[in-house]
């Protein structure tokens, strides 16, 4: 999930000193290292982050599966999408690979069609329409009734109307007269007569073309739709998270949780995001259930994976709250985020509510003794202020995003390359970084988000049995 915002201009105004604390992968290493894992079952955890947020995990995704050697982000066991992870998750857990899933993005010839705007912003017609509609009809079939309802009300609580009437006329107040309206409109509340919100879209975009594409691309490449029938195709296992609107419970769609839905549908339920896209109705014919996005309840859900069996899981989240070290006291240049306007506060804000409960699930898998494998969280750095700026919904800032996401993981790896290879080792996977050196400079060198995409969307080179091992166990 991602708030409604309006893009805030960051990077210009906040840089961090020298030293900072710059955090960009989180380790909860509680295996034992000496013992080799090559048959331990692998989890892809895949965080929500809207359009940027997804996209930014498309260029992260590029760039991990660019330096593991004998493994690739669609080799997992498991695969687990809220959000825009969901969007994510399907296509991968059946093999679509990231550099895929950037043809996508850019709409060049490829497995996936082109992701268009009108996939992702469809108006909410039926409602924007079909709501005032029936005000107009239930205003020309129910108004004429006001009076005669009225007149029925007046002799039946005709004392108590006295009493309050003579009450007001005596102490005339705000709290009188609302004594003596109260019983007038509370009566009138219960004839045939809705509430004002039955005439008012419930979001205004529809994101059912977001069901349409997934369902037709995966159709295009004979994948299936059912949770069970990709399972036994492909031997992995998909979960997708969703909110179920009317219970606020947490919904787990997957081969063995709930699947009297198709995975497209799933998905169409995990990304609705409250008040931009309407709920999603799905379910089977009679049984229907309204589902919103599923970060709304969790933020990662690691413990879905857990509970699979995963021992190592590799959780990517976008979304974090940014650290503005000139809001310290002593800053030469001091500036606060609240200077940059409402979009920066309600940005901020929802960064830090949903980075807490990420953080809390961390901290409960660390203490939790029944797991003892490992789990590696790859987010931005606290200080991205790059990434920051960009609004979560700025579907135009896309190309943007990717080549940020692998800057920033391709840094990140770069940074913890040695703890990466000593826990990916234990589970047989090798880690290399040079053959990423000659790609990200060809992304930096772009003069465009063209020229970046043209980059980004040529298969692996080990394909061509071109890459150089720097590391591995």
């Amino acid at each position: 999930m991602a708030p409604l915002l309006a893009p805030v201009a960051v990077r210009t105004l906040f840089c961090w000193p020298t030293g900072a604390i710059n955090l960009s992968i989180t380790f909860v290493q509680k295996s034992d290292l000496s013992k080799p894992r090559p048959k331990a079952r692998t989890a892809l955890v895949l965080a929500g982050g809207a359009i940027s947020g997804g996209a930014f995990k498309v260029g992260g995704l590029l760039a991990l599966s660019r330096c593991l050697r004998n493994f690739s982000v669609t080799d997992f066991d498991i695969y687990l999408g809220l959000s825009a992870g969901a969007f994510l998750a399907a296509p991968m857990s059946a093999g679509v690979q990231p550099h895929e899933l950037v043809q996508a993005l850019r709409g060049s010839q490829g497995r996936i069609t082109k992701f268009n705007y009108l996939d992702f912003y469809q108006p909410n017609w039926r409602e924007f329409v079909g709501r005032p509609a029936r005000f107009v009809k239930d205003m020309a079939t129910v108004g004429p009734a006001l009076p005669l309802a009225f007149a029925k009300m007046i002799p039946r609580r005709k004392s108590e109307l006295q009493a309050r009437a003579k009450q007001f006329l005596n102490e005339p107040s705000v709290a009188n007269a609302e004594a003596l309206f109260e019983p007038i409109v509370d009566d009138l509340a219960k004839g045939p007569f809705r509430g004002t919100g039955h005439y008012t879209p419930a979001g205004l975009f529809d994101n059912r073309g977001i069901e349409s594409y997934i369902r037709k691309n995966l159709e295009r490449n004979d994948i299936s739709n059912d949770f069970r029938q990709l399972k036994l195709a492909t031997g992995k296992s998909l979960y997708i998270g969703a909110t179920n609107l009317n219970t606020a419970h947490t919904a787990t769609f997957g081969h063995d949780e709930d699947h009297s839905v198709t995975i497209s549908q799933a998905v169409q339920a995990s990304t609705a995001i409250p008040g931009f896209f309407r709920p999603a109705r799905i379910g089977p014919p009679g049984a229907e259930q309204d589902y919103i996005d599923a970060c709304v309840q969790k933020t990662a859900n690691v413990s879905t994976v857990v509970n699979k069996g995963a021992e190592l899981i590799i959780c990517y989240n976008p979304f974090r709250p940014f650290v503005n070290y000139r809001s310290r006291p002593g800053s030469s240049d001091r500036q606060s985020l609240a200077d940059l306007g409402l979009g920066a506060v309600l940005n901020q804000a929802f960064r830090a509510m949903l980075h807490s409960r990420l953080r809390l699930g961390i901290d409960k898998l660390r203490l939790d003794q029944s797991f003892n494998g490992d789990c590696i969280l790859i987010e931005p750095a606290e200080t991205d202020s790059r990434f920051f700026d960009i609004n979560p919904l700025a579907f135009w800032k896309r190309a943007e995003s990717a080549a940020h996401g692998y800057q920033s993981v391709k840094t990140s790896i770069e940074r913890h390359s040695g703890q990466l290879q000593k826990i990916l080792g234990a589970y047989g996977i090798e880690v290399e970084l040079e053959g990423m050196e000659d790609e990200f400079g060809a992304i930096q060198d772009a003069r465009s988000a063209s020229a970046m995409m043209d980059v980004m969307e040529q298969p692996p080179e080990r394909e061509k049995g071109l890459r150089l091992v720097v590391g591995g166990s």
